[in-house]
């Protein structure tokens, strides 16, 4: 396989997962989302679309310069292992907070998927360095978003 057609699905994964989480966030974020009591730190909501794409594509380069290595490469099909399951995790945080409204849930599960970040980093920068620094975004990003998260939580306690 070409390293353009690599490029192109490598990108396509996280952007693919990306639009099927934003079918779990369309189920609540104009219904339910606005009734929560949020964060003074809260963003508006357009900084989130556009703040995701970036972070997806980004991922997607990672991915590509970790795939681009080759299979046989030491560390590779561990890194590509841990990528697909922090991303599984990344979907399943839309459906837990947004599908399932469960800020306690989603809460624990960023704590889950901030953890998978963090390893697939790590394995990503054993492979190729400049990998693992495109995470970095996402890994502040998801950072911020757990605080967040639990913030929402706590506000918005029975």
């Amino acid at each position: 396989m070409s390293n353009a057609i690599k490029l192109i699905l490598s990108v396509a994964v996280p952007l693919a997962v990306g639009g099927l989480s934003g079918f779990a966030t369309a189920r609540g974020v104009d219904t339910w989302y606005p009734t929560l009591a949020k964060p003074s730190f809260n963003p508006p909501a357009w900084v989130f679309g556009p703040t995701w794409t970036l972070l997806y594509v980004l991922m997607g380069v990672a991915l590509f310069l970790v795939w681009r290595q080759g299979l046989d490469t030491q560390g590779v099909k561990l890194a590509l292992t841990v990528f697909a399951v922090q991303l599984v995790l990344n979907a399943l945080w839309s459906i837990i907070f947004f599908g399932m409204q469960s800020p306690a849930w989603a809460f624990v599960e960023i704590i889950l998927l901030w953890l998978a970040i963090v390893a697939t980093l790590w394995a990503f920068w054993r492979v190729m360095p400049a990998a693992g620094w495109l995470l970095v975004p996402y890994l502040a990003w998801v950072s911020f978003a757990a605080v967040l998260n639990g913030s929402i939580w706590i506000l918005n306690k029975p």
